[in-house]
């Protein structure tokens, strides 16, 4: 039996790198994708591996706050060929704007995957102005005080 396996300085430096920078966290090691379907905002986060049990949500001013910790349970005694999934603590911070309502945030994880769903306020939706016209134009006109026709 042969085992192939490819080196990649480059990879192995940035792995390098980010453990002597303390940096496990970032886009990397938690993507997501970020859409609008009607009235409110999804985001998806891939947190594979991640107990449900350390997910954390929070909001903090206008700071949304994603927080989950993956740990690697090897048994005693074994030794580490390859070692590319990273336990630790995974931070991901978003600043969310004034036009959503940050009280209705709700969140759910399922198949390694959290979905956080941000309402659209109320306020900042798109809406209809009514257009007065024909008499109901005249009146205002004539209402306030204007000399026009």
């Amino acid at each position: 039996m042969t085992v192939t396996m490819n080196f990649d300085p480059f990879r192995e430096l940035d792995r390098l790198a980010g453990s002597l920078l303390g940096n496990t966290t970032g886009p990397r090691s938690m993507p997501m994708d970020l859409y609008r379907t009607g009235d409110h905002y999804v985001l998806d986060v891939d947190l594979p591996g991640v107990d449900p049990g350390s997910v954390d949500v929070d909001m903090d001013g206008s700071v949304l706050t994603i927080r989950a910790e993956r740990t690697l349970g090897v048994p005693e005694g074994s030794q580490w060929l390859t070692r590319e999934r990273q336990p630790g603590t995974f931070v991901r911070q978003l600043t969310l704007g004034d036009g959503l309502d940050a009280e209705r945030i709700t969140a759910a994880y399922d198949n390694g995957v959290l979905s956080v769903t941000i309402p659209v306020k109320e306020s900042a939706k798109p809406r209809k102005i009514a257009v007065a016209h024909g008499g109901a134009a005249e009146q205002l006109a004539v209402g306030s005080g204007s000399a026009s026709h």
